[in-house]
């Protein structure tokens, strides 16, 4: 799941992608690090879909979201050299903070780029983690040309929030724990859904899911208006969104475009992708804090608000959906919770 406004360019090369077996490597070196999430369920929700759907609770995670998992393997596997040089980021807050905590576990020194309006408690919990914050303007500056440029004046390590071979890899973790769990429980899903930015979480999962569930079906949920996985689906080929097409409070999933190495992945794998509107997505927070008893932030809850607004067939099936990630401002929560459809954007 992206945590911007940026993506790499058409003629970028995509260059090596990962594949399953990278998964299960990067499961191996997060052993210890990264927590092992529940998957969860709730007799409610099941009589709500007319079926059986199993929720990844990625708000665990250390961070509060599945950014962790990406982060921490790539940084584990910084050499000497570059860990003296630290490493550089940009994110407007899951990644931020994914990175930040990653760099102290390892010891390395870490600058992150955010934007001004970021949510608070991400450029806290960032700044909590010990990483220097560089905040910007994103109305006016480029979070991908800053960051190169710190990169490039400390000698420091860039790493992208998607469009990276170990994140993705590291992301895959929860693809895999989601088949492990669900064998555990003798389930074997007719589909999953997951939220998309960048398509790095579900680059990652796809991987793990397809490979040992070919027959599973897979989706990407994504805000009205930032529905670009959707349409480059359906096109076969990356296609942009404008940020004219809508607003919304889905922070951490306003990518315009579909990551150069995350998509061929996705586009291999996933069957197809849909979008649901900020009411809908404030329904589905509302009903992991009431029927879970979960806290997950807008962009964390697209997956499930696709579910409950009836996006993808689940009458007699069994459906998992991830919960990428639970980092709200209190203010944004509140409103969720009080005012019945949520915030509504502007």
């Amino acid at each position: 799941m992206s945590d911007g406004r940026d993506a790499a360019s058409d003629a970028e090369a995509p260059g090596p992608l990962p594949q399953p077996g990278d998964v299960h490597a990067a499961a191996a070196r997060l052993a210890g690090h990264a927590v092992e999430t529940p998957l969860l369920r709730a007799d409610a929700l099941d009589e709500r879909i007319g079926g059986r759907l199993l929720l990844k609770a990625e708000p665990l995670q250390r961070t509060g979201s599945f950014k962790f998992r990406g982060a921490c393997n790539r940084l584990l596997q910084l050499d000497a050299g570059a860990k003296a040089n630290g490493v550089v980021t940009y994110s407007s807050g899951n990644h931020a903070q994914a990175v930040a905590l990653a760099a102290r576990l390892v010891g390395v020194p870490a600058v992150i780029v955010m934007p001004r309006d970021a949510p608070a408690v991400k450029i806290a919990g960032t700044r909590r983690h010990g990483a220097e914050v560089v905040l910007y303007d994103r109305n006016s500056e480029a979070r991908e040309a800053l960051g190169k440029r710190i990169a490039e004046e400390r000698g420091a390590t860039l790493v992208k929030p998607y469009d990276d071979f170990n994140v993705i890899a590291g992301q895959g973790t929860v693809g895999r724990e989601i088949v492990r769990q669900c064998d555990a429980i003798g389930c074997r899903p007719d589909a999953v859904i997951v939220p998309a930015g960048g398509g790095g979480l579900m680059a990652g999962t796809s991987l793990a899911i397809a490979d040992a569930w070919p027959e599973a079906r897979l989706h990407t949920a994504e805000p009205q208006g930032y529905d670009d996985h959707a349409m480059s689906f359906e096109r076969g080929q990356r296609v942009g969104v404008s940020g004219a097409q809508g607003q919304s409070f889905c922070d951490a999933l306003l990518a315009p475009k579909p990551g150069a190495l995350t998509f061929p992945i996705n586009v291999e794998r996933v069957h197809s992708g849909v979008a649901v509107s900020d009411a809908e997505v404030g329904a589905a927070m509302r009903a992991a804090f009431m029927h879970l008893k979960l806290v997950v932030e807008p962009g964390g809850a697209v997956a499930l608000a696709a579910v409950l607004a009836g996006k993808i067939a689940t009458a007699g099936r069994t459906v998992v959906a991830v919960l990428s990630g639970g980092n709200v401002d209190l203010a944004t929560f509140r409103a969720v919770l009080t005012q019945g459809d949520g915030p509504q954007a502007t």
